[in-house]
């Protein structure tokens, strides 16, 4: 990359152009093995076609440009259960630095992440000398909280979205997490008490070099802690639509004890939080200061019976996924049919694959909306003509069909819509296609 200044940026330094370190070694294009344990025994789950990248967007009236499409296939591991994409996308084409996603939108997140710091603090006795490094940082949402409560805190994070932390005072290196930032971090701050990766794990391309990193910034005595999109709550709510390369894994807490285990850490606490549609959160540690808690043994039972340790749960799901969509297209197929207008609501990454995969485009849905000030607005949705706008145009128009493309929240945000003057009724398209009216959302 040049000859660049060198990977951390101190607080304060706005000098946050350039990314520093590059991601570890990965086979790029179809992967033959798993991404764990190298096990070659995969099954196919589901291959939803090509999809191009969710998070790369052509502005309103620009021409048509060579955008790149990669294949979406999901693959399930026999040996360590891992479900995981058949095909690793160059990670420089799906995380360009001026990533529009920003953690900091999200209230379920704003929440979870305070809920994430009060939990720690106490389970691990977190002293204001403890420094806590956050993975895929972001915009410091996280970090926020521990600095808040007067702990020294590291964010690791490539996109532009650095700045935006800095801004917050959370301290920040513009970087991929790999061994030059390591070095980086132990060579300026020592090791760190506390390490999180929250809802990234899944996007890093070597999994294995990653964990062997943590573990040098946590040592003997230090904690990691996981969240991810839990794949139990994928399978049961029929979550197609967040099957897309940035993804590389879902996680089960069977595949991801298998994944921390084989490095030495042990699990010793796990639970269920509602971000993204469904996560778990994972507590691993060398130290045996921290004895394992039933929970884990409880969610590895829960799993198994659901037939996630024998994939016995790929052929439903599979079938699940085509009513799904056929379900769905039959709505939208009436409704247009009989004149009606229809506005998407949120342009999250996982919309990109529901669109792409359903054959969603201008003349089924006229627009998307996203809230005042999003990076998004101005641009078409990634694959397709449908233009992002300011969700002001939902409430001037009113259009009598708003398709919910942020349904894992969608309680919430039909409430939040009615509540700022639509009229209209909610096309909610997972996990069961169905018209909720207006009226009935209080």
């Amino acid at each position: 990359m040049g000859n660049e200044p060198g990977p951390f940026f101190p607080f304060g330094c706005l000098r946050i152009a350039q990314r520093a370190d590059t991601l570890p070694p990965m086979s790029l294009g179809p992967l033959t093995s798993c991404q764990t344990c190298g096990n070659r025994d995969l099954k196919s789950v589901i291959f939803l076609g090509y999809l191009p990248p969710v998070n790369i967007l052509r502005k309103i009236g620009s021409p048509h440009g060579g955008e790149p499409w990669f294949p979406a296939e999901m693959l399930h591991c026999s040996k360590c259960h891992l479900i995981q994409l058949g095909f690793a996308a160059d990670p420089n084409i799906l995380f360009p630095p001026e990533y529009p996603y920003t953690s900091g939108t999200t209230r379920v997140l704003r929440e979870n992440f305070a809920d994430l710091y009060r939990e720690s603090k106490e389970m691990i006795g977190l002293k204001p000398e403890d420094l806590v490094v956050d993975i895929g940082s972001n915009d410091g949402t996280l970090l926020k909280n521990f600095a808040d409560g007067g702990h020294r805190v590291l964010g690791v994070e490539p996109s532009l979205t650095a700045k935006l932390a800095e801004e917050k005072g959370v301290k920040t290196m513009m970087a991929f997490f790999g061994t030059k930032a390591t070095d980086e971090i132990l060579k300026r701050e020592g090791q760190a008490t506390l390490v999180t990766a929250a809802n990234v794990f899944a996007h890093i391309p070597d999994v294995n070099g990653v964990v062997e990193n943590i573990i040098r910034l946590i040592g003997d005595d230090g904690v990691f802690i996981n969240e991810s999109h839990y794949a139990a709550d994928l399978i049961h709510t029929v979550q197609y639509d967040t099957i897309y390369h940035e993804h590389l894994r879902y996680y089960s807490v069977l595949s991801l004890k298998y994944l921390l285990e084989s490095h030495g850490l042990t699990v010793f606490h796990v639970r269920r939080i509602p971000s993204h549609g469904g996560s778990v959160r994972m507590y691993a540690s060398k130290s045996s200061a921290f004895p394992v808690r039933d929970s884990v043994q409880k969610m590895i039972a829960e799993e198994r019976a659901l037939g996630l340790g024998d994939g016995g749960w790929i052929a439903p799901f599979r079938g699940k996924i085509l009513l799904s969509k056929l379900h769905l297209y039959g709505i939208l197929s009436k409704l247009r049919g009989d004149g009606a207008r229809i506005f998407g609501i949120g342009a999250p990454s996982r919309a990109s694959t529901l669109v792409n995969y359903v054959g969603i485009d201008d003349g089924i849905m006229e627009a998307v909306m996203e809230v005042k000030g999003s990076k998004k607005i101005g641009m078409y949705m990634p694959g397709r003509n449908i233009p992002i706008l300011d969700e002001a145009k939902l409430y001037d128009e009113q259009p009598p069909y708003a398709l919910l493309l942020s349904w894992h929240i969608g309680p919430e945000l039909m409430k939040n819509l009615k509540k700022r003057g639509y009229r209209g009724d909610f096309l909610i398209p997972l996990p069961t296609p169905s018209i909720i009216p207006n009226g009935s959302v209080s």
